[in-house]
């Protein structure tokens, strides 16, 4: 059975850990106001894009254009994002377990296709390089301090390995900020690019005049769809992480809180069982003395 002193002991450390569990919350949710803005601003401006093209496209870039053009599939890269960090609950092990998923069954489904395996967050590269998937590139440590240009680098090595035949397929899993308390993990295919035309359900396009020419505004917005994409995905993922963290320090608080009533309950039977126990043995010492 415990001592007094080592539960008084733990009831220490669990305080101290109270202490830090909340104040991890706090810096989180002052965090999650800023990233949260970036999500909004983003969302409008990645998905006016997507318009964009689907009023530009053609059915001669269906056919012709390298981002549009589907082709024999033999090596898939999948781009799992993840944080850089733990403590944000089930954040990182849902996104890894789908992710793993999802590779798996695409090897056994489809034979011969080769399962590459692309990270962002340093939880998901130490996870997958203990396995036997090709590493098809890593970058970690891009959370703390996120920038137009790192998403800017990943989706030019993306562009440039797809376009240089690496690999014909690209995909990207990660979790979609939809509330402090929710992530939902998306899987989106990024190379090729999925795209419809505007009349595809049979109603008459807009006629717009294109200045200086249709073509040449489509070739120029292409590339600025995928880095806007790969943009918008990042600060999704690191808002979803800071709602994870958030919802999962202020459990950890309550628990903590919890756990000290259980606790300084044990210490307070424990001492008063002590303070019994001495009270007898006196009461009996002197019952012994004056029957001598």
């Amino acid at each position: 059975m415990a001592t007094l002193r080592d539960i008084k002991s733990r009831i220490k450390g669990v305080k101290s850990t109270q202490q830090i569990t909340k104040a991890m919350k706090m810096v989180a949710a002052a965090k999650l106001r800023r990233a949260q803005e970036s999500v909004i601003n983003a969302r409008p401006y990645a998905r006016k894009i997507s318009e964009l093209l689907s009023h530009l496209i053609t059915n001669e870039d269906i056919a012709n254009n390298p981002f549009i053009v589907e082709r024999e599939i033999k090596n898939i890269a999948y781009v799992i994002v993840t944080a850089d960090r733990g403590l944000c609950g089930a954040f990182n092990n849902n996104i890894l377990k789908e992710a793993t998923r999802q590779l798996n069954s695409n090897e056994v489904s489809v034979p011969g296709i080769i399962s590459h395996v692309y990270c962002i967050g340093k939880k998901s590269f130490d996870f997958y390089k203990k396995r036997e998937y090709p590493m098809a590139g890593n970058a970690s440590g891009i959370f703390s301090s996120l920038k137009f240009e790192t998403a800017l680098n990943i989706s030019n090595e993306l562009i440039d390995k797809y376009l240089n035949g690496t690999f014909d397929k690209i995909i990207i899993i990660y979790n979609e900020f939809k509330s402090i308390i929710q992530q939902r993990i998306v899987t989106e295919q990024f190379l090729p690019i999925p795209v419809k035309l505007n009349n595809i359900d049979g109603n008459k396009p807009i006629d717009f005049i294109f200045e200086p020419g249709q073509k040449e505004i489509f070739n120029y917005l292409l590339p600025k769809h995928l880095k806007t994409q790969i943009w918008r995905i990042l600060l999704e993922s690191n808002a979803a992480e800071l709602g994870a963290k958030m919802t999962a320090m202020d459990n950890a608080t309550t628990n903590a809180k919890e756990l000290i009533r259980t606790l300084q309950l044990t210490y307070n039977k424990e001492r008063q069982a002590a303070i019994t126990k001495e009270i007898l043995e006196i009461v009996s010492g002197a019952n012994a003395q004056k029957a001598g």
